[in-house]
């Protein structure tokens, strides 16, 4: 059976392959979105470059580009995760419950009320609820439900395809918010590119804040380039969150008991929850989530 790897007439094009698109689809995005809907514009952008760190993910990783090209069409293009070691290797995968299917089919429905029903309700007395109620509703439906969907279809077939949401509000502390429950894709490929590579280097703190510094870059390519203002408040809000991470694991972290227990969850809602309003500030809530919000619901413009 032909393999991906042996439609490239030589190995050494994969680092170029691999590293290229990230390089120049992101900006040519930009440029063609130019003149779009602000929200379709964040929209591209936001596509366009999880597409490129998908590829990244499976271009480096020779096991994956020995995959049969419908394994590796699966991996790329439906499902979210981007941990290609864990979904071309060959462990042995524990099978889903039906109770999974069930939980990620409420928080799609869940969304979709958020959305059409209870969001547009408070469009015009309270905007910018109704941009969060939006948010909501989107990470509700794709993040939480669609994500679970296709985990779920690829373990009943025995490939590892982990959810990317872990039920973040069970977090205990900061780091197992960032590092175990929330958006584990993002994680994965953070920590294969950045973490793993900069910390015997740079140390691990140092490390950790590079982390959330390109998490911060990333956010404000995708809201302040569509929302035209508030750049460095996305990562202002991510700086803050590796900030919060070094001292939890400081020792005054540790003394105080920031990384576990009652102590821990509260801090980790503190510095997660606090500054949201630096990631989704009022600007990119008035000129790109609600005219979304109108073009999906046939509200006002």
């Amino acid at each position: 059976m032909t393999t991906f790897a042996h439609s490239q007439p030589s190995r050494v094009r994969w680092p170029l392959a691999a590293w290229l698109p990230l390089a120049v689809l992101p900006a040519a995005t930009a440029i063609v979105s130019n003149g779009l809907p602000a929200w379709v514009q964040m929209w591209a952008l936001a596509l366009c470059i999880y597409g490129c760190c998908k590829w990244l993910t499976f271009a480096t990783l020779p096991t994956a580009r020995r995959a049969t090209l419908g394994q590796a069409a699966g991996y790329l293009f439906v499902w979210p995760g981007m941990d290609a070691a864990a979904f071309f290797g060959r462990a042995p995968v524990a099978a889903p419950h039906g109770s999974q299917s069930i939980w990620a089919a409420a928080q799609i429905a869940v969304g979709i009320w958020i959305l059409i029903g209870i969001a547009p309700l408070v469009r015009g007395a309270h905007p910018l609820i109704a941009g969060w109620l939006s948010m909501a509703g989107v990470v509700s439906v794709l993040h939480f439900g669609v994500s679970q969907f296709l985990s779920l279809a690829w373990r009943i077939t025995g490939t590892e395809a982990r959810q990317i949401m872990d039920k973040p509000l069970l977090a205990r502390s900061l780091s197992d918010f960032w590092g175990r429950r929330w958006n584990l894709a993002f994680r994965d490929l953070m920590h294969r590119f950045v973490l793993r590579p900069l910390a015997p280097a740079l140390g691990s703190a140092a490390a950790t804040l590079a982390v959330f510094l390109i998490s911060g870059l990333i956010h404000d390519t995708v809201i302040s380039f569509s929302a035209r203002g508030g750049w460095g408040l996305p990562t202002l809000y991510f700086l803050i969150q590796g900030l919060g991470l070094l001292l939890e694991k400081s020792r005054l972290g540790q003394r105080i008991g920031l990384g576990h227990g009652v102590i821990g969850w509260l801090f980790a809602a503190i510095v997660v929850i606090g500054p949201l309003g630096l990631l989704f500030y009022p600007p990119f809530i008035m000129r790109v989530v609600l005219p979304m919000l109108d073009a999906l619901t046939g509200g006002a413009s």
